[in-house]
């Protein structure tokens, strides 16, 4: 039985928030557990804390960067050329500046172009659930920000493997506008532990509500030889029929 899915993020766009506040509004190099996390809820239609917690506490994650993307800041006002503030500040009152209505200059950082190959582990059970709600989601899926839609579908298989780095090292970049079949070498992002020199990040989902996420320790690993495959994936499945010609295992 399969202990993996496999998830294709790849658009124009994607984002994935890693300290951005306020008017600055950051992403981070790859996407995040708490993201794909989102990701799934969104996939289930789940809504309560508790829910989306124990299901962040459920799973493992990793990430292949087969397409690192262009970064991009996409650059905003609000609230110019109005003769009346249009804004408020956080006590409730209008917002100035000089005496004048107020414009808020805003910074969004996106990245284009990007694919990514996303990992998840868990149980067997699980794992035949999530890939019936990626096929099927409750709600809309997008790739970090809700401007940010998918241009392919984000099923993409799964397996059965020892660990995330055999699967990540393992599983085909499939590329449709590659020109031939070639290997390449791709970063991976891992769990990791503080006395293997992690970093600490804010990835652990905690609340959705109060936006408080809690540390999550990642490792960069360089994953050599990935098969670059010019075809789309050979999987056809429906959501009610996981075929077992999808299942690729370690072995």
């Amino acid at each position: 039985m399969s202990n993996t899915l496999f998830l294709r993020l790849e658009g124009p766009l994607q984002s994935w928030g890693e300290r951005g506040r306020w008017s600055q509004r950051d992403t981070a190099p790859e996407p995040t557990k708490s993201g794909v996390v989102g990701l799934l809820a969104c996939a289930l239609g789940l809504q309560a804390d508790d829910d989306i917690r124990q299901l962040s506490q459920q799973i493992q994650f990793g990430v292949r960067c087969d397409r690192s993307g262009i970064p991009y800041t996409d650059y905003h006002t609000v609230g110019g050329g109005y003769e009346t503030p249009q804004l408020l500040t956080a006590a409730g009152k209008l917002k100035l500046s000089s005496k004048k209505p107020h414009t808020e200059l805003t910074y969004r950082d996106y990245l284009h172009d990007a694919s990514f190959l996303a990992a998840v582990q868990t149980d067997p059970e699980l794992i035949s659930r999530l890939t019936r709600a990626v096929q099927a989601p409750h709600w809309v899926i997008f790739l970090g920000r809700k401007s940010c839609l998918p241009s392919r579908p984000l099923y993409e298989g799964v397996g059965d493997y020892p660990s995330l780095e055999a699967a990540l090292g393992s599983w085909p970049w499939y590329c449709p506008e590659a020109e031939e079949e070639s290997q390449v070498n791709a970063r991976a992002v891992l769990p990791g532990h503080p006395a293997e020199g992690a970093v600490r990040r804010r990835h652990e989902f905690i609340s959705r509500s109060r936006r408080v996420y809690g540390p999550h320790y990642t490792k960069d690993k360089l994953l050599k030889n990935i098969l670059v495959v010019p075809t789309w994936p050979r999987f056809n499945e429906k959501a009610s029929d996981i075929s077992k010609t999808s299942e690729v295992s370690a072995e």
